[in-house]
């Protein structure tokens, strides 16, 4: 990605990040004291994940999940103890990810890309694979649209873990890459609308 794509790119995330918070500010702020109540923790969700360049940021999302004692892994199927019921029905709407519209607006994630990973991916990408690096991690794209049902894949799966490294998460790579070696804005528009229409 040039540096002239790079402005165009930042401009329209920078441009659709005001106006969606502006819009959406009311439902993430009821989202958040559901959460709140639900979860009987802060409603805020914040994690570190992988960002540019390999750096760690914060992202933020809406909690849907409780804790449960013994369960600790980051790979999370359809029928999830740990998801809260107000949690199904915001990730159903991806009324969860609302937030990181502040996320885009600060800097730390676009539009359009590949989704930020928690260590131990995205952070051990080698080779050419790295082009994934070169720009933020985003809130939808190809690949987010491809698996949009991931969690009933992986639900699917004896090995749920297992499956999503060796076989989702390479083709994740394959088309993020393909995506950034090809990237036009008319795309990002693309794939932003194909993820709101569902």
């Amino acid at each position: 990605m040039s540096k002239k794509d790079w402005f165009i790119k930042r401009s329209f995330d920078l441009m659709l990040s005001i106006i969606g918070i502006f819009f959406t500010w009311w439902i993430i702020l009821i989202a958040l004291i559901i959460a709140s109540i639900e979860t009987k923790t802060f409603g805020l969700f914040i994690q570190k994940r992988v960002g540019r360049y390999g750096k760690l940021f914060n992202v933020y999302k809406i909690k849907t999940m409780k804790e449960i004692s013994g369960l600790n892994t980051t790979v999370t199927t359809a029928n999830d103890m740990r998801i809260t019921k107000s949690g199904k029905f915001f990730r159903d709407t991806k009324i969860d990810e609302l937030p990181q519209l502040f996320n885009v607006l600060f800097g730390s994630m676009s539009f359009v890309g590949a989704r930020p990973d928690v260590e131990g991916f995205a952070n051990k990408l080698i080779g050419k694979d790295r082009i994934i690096l070169d720009i933020p991690p985003a809130i939808t794209g190809i690949a987010s649209i491809k698996y949009r049902n991931e969690e009933e894949i992986l639900a699917k799966e004896s090995n749920p873990e297992k499956y999503n490294k060796e076989v989702i998460w390479v083709d994740k790579v394959k088309l993020n890459r393909d995506y950034l070696e090809n990237w036009s804005l008319k795309k990002d528009i693309k794939y932003i609308i194909k993820t709101v229409i569902g």
